[in-house]
Parts: structure tokens; C-alpha cells; sequence
């Protein structure tokens, strides 16, 4: 019987046609395999798509070495985390890793990271690595889920290493950070991104990747991302890779959302359709393309705007819509609410109708 371990021997000197996947294997470093998210994050704060009076405002505390403690608050995909990394790179060039101390504070919240972590940091002597970095930063992503001890904490920690240490915080919701911490911090909103300053940018990943995107594509794109630079990305990239064509139908196909075209034909349906009729036609229209009733329900509040009707129907018809969608976010039976949608539409109908004579 041959000895196993002979089987198990590999001939060094085979050619490499022996080993039909060598060489195949995608490396994790494949420029490819990044996130466009990443690959496209601005590297300087001139790159920084929008919010110029707070880019340059920033840029001037920077370059002046009289950076205060900051507090950048918003909607998420705004730049505020790239803002943040921006000034880290022109402070300490590519050596800035060794000198901030970055905690996404959606894991590392409680207070025990402020006492050990972020207190040993920034009590430790700092580093030169350029003519104006004197002091370390600390970058808190997502403070606003740190519990109140660790706010608290954090507070006295703040005053004890200002002279060598640099506090950012960022977060989605301001009102939950403690005011002892907003006093010491020097506050920037962040508001969502304008159409213009997207469509910039998307244009300039388009052109880099060589996409093949039509102006009715970029145009979808831009509305759904809502001011969210990184959902603008992410819906361009996922909409690129499921088709070669980016338009606004693959656009909306690839999202889940309902086209245009679909909410105008549901809205005749709920305006001048029978109740039994109206829940048919929409019933089969979800069935067959996978709409959520809760984006049917804010895309048909955003077109009730566009007709003409007057003022207190159209004021309780908003105000019905927006129970509706409340309901739905706590999973609410589809059907009910859809009943409830095409009830609404109804009632409007009879008092247009009474309006009118």
C-alpha cells in the first residue's frame, strides 16, 4: 500500500499550468473590489463637494493653527466624516493615522472607552510629523449614540487635554449630545447636499469609470438620493453593475422605487377609479413590479402637491397621507392601509366635487 502522505506531496517544479487557478484568485487590494464611496472620498478639503462657507471656514482655523474643538452635525452622505479626515491629512500629512484616535461610537459608546482609550490618547505625548501639528486628534463618529455617562465623562476629559488634544464630534441628531459638550465644541450643520453639487460629482465618478449613464439616468439619480452623497454613489454603482445602461427606468428598476409614470397612473386610479376598482388595478401594479406601499404613499403625497385643488381639502388630504405612512412604519397590514390610502383619495373626491358645485 503507498504511503498517504506520498498522495498529499505537490511537485515544487511543476509548471504552473498544473494549477489551473493559480493567479485567478481577486485580491482584497483589487481597485475593483472598493466601494465607490470609498474610492471617490475626498482627499483634500478642496474636494469637499458642497458647504463652501464651512469648508473654507475650517480651512482658514487649519491652516492658521487655531483649530477649536468641533462639532459637525447633519443628515448622513453629507461630508462631514471627509471634512474631518481632510483636515487630519493637511495637518499631518500621510502620517495622519498615527496621530488622530478615530471611534465610531455606534460600537465604542460606553464610558469605559472614554476613561481608557481616548484618556490614555490623548494624555500621551504627541508626535511631530509637520511644522503645524501640535496637537493629536480625536474623532468621535456617531456620538450621538454614546450613552449620557460617557457625554459626561468625555466633558471633563475635553478640558483636561486641550492644550495638546483636538476634540471632533459627529453626529445625525445635535439634540442628543449634552449642551456641557456643545458649549465646548464650535458647531457646523451640514444640510443636505444640493442637486447641483451631486450632479457635479456624480458626473465626475462618471467620467473616471467610463459609465455609459443617459441624462434621464443622472437625473432619477440625483432626485432619489436626496441630498445623500453616498446614496447617490451606491444607487450608481449597484445600477451599474445590474446593467450596463444606467436610465432612469434601470435606475428605479434597481431601487425599488415606482417610476414617475407608475405614480401618475395610480394617482388617476385614486382620483377618479371606484373604490373596488381602484384597489384592484393598484393591488396588481404592486404585485408585478414589488412596490412598497409606503414609497407609493410619499411619492403620491409629493405629486398631490402638483394639482390643482384648493387649499383645506388638500390640507387634510396631506395630513390623512401622512397618518397612512406613520401607520406603515410600524408594519401595518399592506392591505388595510391601502384601503385607508384609496378611502382618503375618495372622501377628497366627494369634497372637490361639493367644492365645486
Amino acid at each position: 500500500m503507498a504511503d498517504a502522505s506520498a498522495l498529499m506531496e505537490i511537485d515544487e517544479d511543476a509548471p504552473d499550468s498544473s494549477l489551473p487557478n493559480k493567479g485567478k484568485i481577486a485580491l482584497a487590494s483589487d481597485p475593483k473590489s472598493v466601494p465607490w464611496v470609498e474610492k471617490y472620498r475626498p482627499q483634500s478639503l478642496a474636494d469637499v463637494a458642497a458647504h463652501r462657507d464651512i469648508i473654507d471656514t475650517i480651512d482658514r482655523l487649519t491652516s492658521e493653527n487655531r483649530l477649536p474643538h468641533l462639532l459637525l452635525y447633519g443628515p448622513p452622505g453629507t461630508g462631514k466624516t471627509s471634512t474631518i479626515l481632510a483636515v487630519a491629512r493637511k495637518l499631518y500629512g500621510m502620517q495622519y493615522k498615527n496621530m488622530i484616535l478615530e471611534l465610531n461610537a455606534s460600537d465604542d459608546r460606553g464610558i469605559d472607552v472614554v476613561r481608557q482609550q481616548i484618556q490614555d490618547f490623548a494624555s500621551a505625548r504627541s508626535l511631530s510629523f509637520g511644522p503645524k501639528s501640535t496637537v493629536k486628534l480625536v474623532l468621535l463618529d456617531e456620538a450621538d449614540a454614546m450613552t449620557k455617562d460617557a457625554q459626561f465623562a468625555l466633558r471633563r476629559v475635553i478640558e483636561k487635554h486641550t492644550k495638546s488634544t483636538r476634540f471632533a464630534l459627529i453626529c445625525n441628531h445635535v439634540n442628543k449630545i449634552i449642551p456641557a459638550l456643545q458649549s465646548r465644541c464650535t458647531r457646523f450643520r451640514f444640510a443636505p447636499l444640493d442637486s447641483s453639487n451631486i450632479r457635479e460629482r456624480t458626473e465626475h465618478v462618471i467620467k473616471a469609470e467610463g459609465l455609459d449613464v443617459t441624462e434621464s439616468g443622472l437625473t432619477a439619480l440625483v432626485r432619489l438620493s436626496s441630498g445623500d452623497m453616498r446614496k447617490a454613489l451606491n444607487i450608481l454603482q449597484s445600477t451599474h453593475m445590474a446593467s450596463p445602461h444606467v436610465t432612469d427606468e434601470a435606475v428605479y428598476l434597481c431601487t425599488g422605487n415606482p417610476m414617475p409614470k407608475d405614480i401618475e397612473q395610480i394617482a388617476y386610479w385614486l382620483l377618479n377609479e371606484s373604490f373596488t376598482a381602484a384597489f384592484r388595478y393598484i393591488s396588481d401594479v404592486k404585485m408585478k413590479k414589488g412596490l412598497a406601499l409606503i414609497d407609493i404613499v410619499r411619492e403620491v403625497t409629493m405629486f398631490v402637491f402638483k394639482i390643482k385643488m384648493p387649499s383645506d381639502i388638500r390640507v387634510k388630504l396631506i395630513n390623512d397621507l401622512a397618518d397612512i405612512e406613520y401607520r406603515l412604519c410600524f408594519a401595518c397590514n399592506d392591505k388595510l392601509q391601502l384601503g385607508s390610502l384609496i378611502s382618503t383619495f375618495t372622501n377628497a373626491r366627494c369634497a372637490l366635487v361639493a367644492a365645486a358645485k
